[in-house]
């Protein structure tokens, strides 16, 4: 669809009411068939390079490094959708342009921690790695309670964040820094997506009231019960929408 222009491939899988959180985009198949028709137009070249992909019940995740310009480094991406009746249902994604160099000197969307696949393993173990994550999240984010990193985290966990560095400690300094500057923050969790090892939350982060917030994907993966490695995506909720949905 956005790599070849054939946005007839809309007919096939996206059902013709389908609902759109990206606030660019209209309601339906045809605002989706218009999104795709005006990227293709504009950048003929685009490469939407899939990284990862997790899938749970109706929801399926992708991670991609979407490449509007040749040469350029482009925009972390990451898409949610819902199915129903084998089609596509509803779309939700999180946008944030690649930076030139990160804190850590990870890129956004290789995996580091050992084995070095991206695709989700340990398919048996998705309810008992879900548990502590949604735990850990809601300990860590939600109360503010950066003690979880010691209950829930490996101490050198690998962090593709790019402004934080690897490791339980630098954490500590940069998750207490952000708490400390924004006392009035709330996170609220919207979906939780979790195949094998890897585990997604979705969210909606509001650091002072009035604040439209950011949509925000955290993406964890989890060996021998222990956090090892974070990814992220940050998008500020903006203004407006072309649908009016909201991006959650």
């Amino acid at each position: 669809m956005f790599e070849r222009g054939d946005a007839a491939v809309v007919d096939r899988y996206v059902r013709p009411d389908c609902i759109q959180h990206n606030p660019t985009a209209a309601d339906g198949s045809a605002g989706l068939k218009a999104l795709a028709t005006s990227i293709h137009q504009q950048f003929p070249d685009a490469r939407y390079n899939v990284k990862r992909v997790i899938s749970q019940g109706d929801l399926v995740l992708l991670h991609s490094n979407v490449v509007l310009v040749p040469g350029t480094k482009g925009a972390s991406v990451i898409d949610i959708f819902r199915f129903q009746g084998g089609k596509l249902a509803e779309h939700w994604d999180v946008i944030q342009n690649v930076p030139d160099t990160t804190a850590s000197g990870n890129d956004m969307f290789s995996t580091l921690s050992s084995p070095q696949v991206s695709q989700p393993l340990d398919h048996r173990l998705t309810q008992a790695n879900q548990a502590p994550v949604t735990k850990a999240f809601d300990e860590l984010m939600v109360h503010k309670d950066l003690t979880a990193l010691d209950r829930y985290w490996d101490p050198g966990y690998l962090q593709h964040n790019p402004q934080m560095q690897n490791g339980v400690a630098a954490a500590k300094v940069g998750l207490g820094g952000y708490f400390a500057s924004a006392p009035q923050l709330t996170v609220t969790p919207k979906r939780i997506i979790a195949e094998g090892d890897l585990v997604a939350v979705h969210s909606h982060y509001v650091n002072y009231p009035g604040d439209r917030g950011a949509a925000i994907l955290d993406l964890f993966r989890v060996r021998n019960g222990k956090i090892v490695e974070h990814w992220d995506i940050i998008q500020n909720v903006p203004d407006t929408s072309a649908n009016g949905n909201g991006m959650f």
